[in-house]
């Protein structure tokens, strides 16, 4: 594999030669040369260069798109002719939403690795929207989120059931409540994720079933992760929905405590997401992995 084009393809990832550099473990001047050199010899400029700032030209993104799918035939290569060996071996890049990566797939990489420890795995984290254009550029090749939006291209596989509760600090007022009104709703502070949440979207899909909308809740704040959410909650009167695979051991320790709202269940699967008409045996083998460790026939 020509490293000059795995520099290329880290900068142009990242838009940014430091932060390539410290991914590559090379300095920065010999990522500017290797860079140099791709653009001698193709006899033209990859990147435009604005301050600190730089961009793709036309030329670098199509030097991009045959990048990738050069590598894609390197791992398919490398996987596929540790077949012969003993042990397989290969690259999978794996996408996955903040709360699967903390509280699912950690346990089933673990007993992945120990089977397969030839194999590497790079896990990207992000919000579904993330994840999902992560796939659409080929930057990873599966990936597993927790809401299933419309993309023709990406082929959506449910994988695991999850309720999302309305949880609070278990010294809230509201706490002893057996039960809250939906238009109680209306009336509490909420602490919700950002824009392009996989959960914040089957949140609302939830609410317009009982005629509220997102925007009848009032929101104290925004935040980028589950365990941001958990800790202000702890650390205030304010309310969350949550997944119940996020707030186990919370509830276990009477720290948090789940409040019941009438006429309103919020469920929703996981999905496993692959490109449509692209097959994969490495991401074949983990997907056959976590099935295994969760019993489930996908």
């Amino acid at each position: 594999m020509d490293f000059r084009l795995k520099v290329f393809y880290t900068v142009a990832l990242r838009l940014n030669f430091t932060k390539a550099a410290t991914e590559l473990y090379i300095t920065q001047p010999a990522v500017s040369k290797h860079i140099q050199e791709l653009e001698e010899t193709y006899k033209t400029k990859l990147f435009e260069r604005n301050g600190s700032k730089i961009a793709l030209t036309p030329a670098g993104d199509m030097l991009l798109q045959h990048t990738k799918s050069i590598f894609e035939i390197y791992r398919k290569i490398d996987f596929d002719m540790s077949v012969f060996a003993s042990n397989r071996q290969g690259l999978l890049r794996l996408g996955s939403s903040t709360t699967i990566s903390q509280y699912i797939i950690s346990p089933v990489l673990a007993q992945f690795h120990q089977k397969q420890q030839e194999i590497k795995v790079n896990l990207l984290n992000g919000n579904t929207e993330q994840i999902e254009n992560a796939l659409i550029n080929k930057e990873i090749e599966i990936g597993i989120v927790e809401g299933q939006s419309k993309n023709q291209s990406i082929k959506y596989i449910p994988f695991l059931k999850d309720e999302l509760v309305l949880v609070c600090n278990s010294q809230n007022p509201m706490a002893q409540q057996n039960e809250i009104s939906l238009n109680d709703l209306k009336s509490m502070k909420f602490i919700t994720r950002e824009r392009g949440s996989g959960t914040l979207e089957v949140i609302e899909y939830a609410l317009r079933q009982v005629n509220l909308k997102i925007t009848d809740l009032q929101f104290e704040m925004q935040l980028g992760s589950t365990e941001s959410i958990k800790s202000y909650l702890l650390n205030s009167d304010c309310f969350a929905f949550m997944s119940t695979h996020a707030v186990g051991k919370e509830l276990k320790n009477n720290e948090l405590t789940v409040l019941d709202v009438e006429n309103l269940t919020i469920e929703r699967y996981f999905y496993i997401i692959t490109l449509v008409g692209k097959s994969d045996p490495l991401s074949e083998l983990f997907v056959q992995s976590m099935s295994a460790y969760y019993n489930l026939k996908l």
